[in-house]
């Protein structure tokens, strides 16, 4: 009896072990929903579920290190944590993990609870389902039956049309039969002997009414000329097709990205410069498709991808290795904005300098159609399109009108120490609006500003 009941208490406590361990091994000790917020949030710039980004595949990792390595998640605490420390302590498997990964270091988060931790596995463990997208082809049959009714009352108003044209054209035919015989009776016959029968008759008897015309539409001919010369290289809302597909209203729009982040450019230099590749590496070096919500009409998921595939093309990058392949292909873009050789325009001095002034100047003209952003006075809501084009004309008497129309800002420390002696005097020079200066002002309008 006493036996029994050793064993009993025995098996109880094996079944005990067995629950607890098997559920810190399959992380179904946290919660998978709070632990995909806290995956999104803390380690998708490094790892992905189903396949290896910067660091390895995550999804099933607590069984794979139970069953390949005899680790339990108190390793994983451990290394989330710091794996600074628990590689400084010596431990094996830590220190192979590194250099597996080419010696990237993992970012250290002493700020996950252990609760955290085990959402965090339990996601990675059994990630929740996502609920199935509405079938577009369903949804279209739907509205196909529900529109069939108004389809047929449309075919119904289309044959009556038709049927009410032929009649009218019947009634025409017969009209214009009735002025045929009507032309063939003896009077028109009278008068068509009468009337004049060349182009030079008609010439010598309306020929000053003739030479009007014939000036109105030579002044009208050098004018269209003129016109046709003068615009020349401007070519508003041209937006060509581009070997890689870029969208700004998913980087600038959807994702909020500073414009300077990838033209740096423009900021401290004359132009802005397409960004190299590089720069799209900094981010598509571990976003390697498309999840974002905002889908282009016309695109889809698949699509978007298979762009990202074209930079990964284009550098050399080999995404399941994680590293250059050494084998890159330059990409040709096609130029939208190009000034002339003879003019010369500086982006740093309208980013920085005149940054604050132009933005103050188009919110002023524009109070329906505000900007925030500087680049957007002469490029447009960069962040709402999807293909860029050119938003202005970029002609001559459009920078002008700007430079006249834009007001300095005479009390920032530039303007204010290196206009003092004349301030004063451009008030007393410019007494329009107050005294308000402008850019034509200061030499705004000079042709050796902007031309060599």
């Amino acid at each position: 009896m006493i036996s029994w009941r050793k064993h009993y208490k025995k098996g109880l406590i094996a079944i005990g072990l067995l629950l607890s361990t098997s559920a810190s091994i399959y992380g179904q000790d946290g919660d998978p929903k709070n632990g995909e917020k806290l995956f999104k949030a803390n380690c998708t710039a490094c790892h992905a579920l189903d396949k290896q980004v910067v660091g390895p595949a995550l999804k099933g990792v607590v069984d794979r290190l139970k069953t390949e390595q005899g680790l339990d998640t108190d390793w994983l605490h451990k290394w989330i944590k710091d794996n600074k420390a628990l590689r400084a302590s010596g431990d094996k498997y830590a220190n192979e993990v590194f250099e597996k990964f080419n010696k990237t270091e993992m970012q250290v988060f002493p700020n996950l609870a252990d609760k955290d931790i085990d959402d965090i596995l339990a996601y990675t463990t059994n990630p929740p389902v996502e609920e199935p997208k509405a079938d577009p082809a369903a949804t279209t049959a739907t509205d196909t039956a529900n529109a069939a009714p108004a389809n047929n009352t449309t075919s119904s108003i289309v044959i009556i049309s038709l049927i009410a044209i032929a009649g009218l054209l019947v009634w025409i035919l017969v009209k214009l039969r009735q002025l045929v015989k009507l032309g063939q009776s003896e009077e028109l016959t009278g008068l068509n002997e009468t009337r004049v029968k060349s182009f030079s008759e008609i010439y010598e008897k309306y020929h000053y009414i003739g030479k009007g015309l014939l000036a109105v539409l030579a002044i009208l001919a050098t004018y269209g000329i003129w016109n046709w010369i003068m615009w020349i290289g401007v070519y508003k809302g041209y937006k060509p097709e581009q070997p890689i597909y870029f969208s700004h209203k998913i980087h600038a729009g959807e994702n909020k990205i500073d414009c300077q982040l990838c033209h740096s450019s423009a900021k401290y230099g004359k132009v802005s410069e397409i960004p190299s590749m590089n720069v799209c590496m900094n981010c598509h070096r571990t976003i390697s498709e498309y999840n974002g919500k905002y889908i282009e009409p016309g695109k889809d998921k698949a699509f978007y991808d298979g762009e990202i595939q074209k930079i990964y093309a284009a550098t050399g990058w080999d995404a399941e290795k994680q590293q250059y392949t050494g084998k890159t292909t330059p990409v040709e873009w096609t130029r939208i904005h190009n000034m002339p050789d003879f003019v010369y325009f500086n982006h740093s001095q309208h980013v920085v300098a005149g940054e604050q002034a132009i933005i103050n100047s188009f919110n002023k003209k524009n109070p329906d159609n505000k900007i925030d952003v500087v680049c957007k006075a002469c490029h447009g809501k960069i962040d709402t399109m999807n293909v860029v084009q050119m938003a202005n004309d970029f002609t001559m008497g459009w920078c002008i009108e700007c430079h006249r129309t834009t007001e300095i800002d005479m009390n920032n420390g530039y303007n204010k120490e290196y206009f003092k002696n004349l301030h004063e005097k451009l008030k007393k020079q410019y007494p329009k609006d107050g005294g308000k200066i402008t850019v034509d002002a200061i030499g705004g309008l000079e042709c050796g500003k902007c031309h060599y």
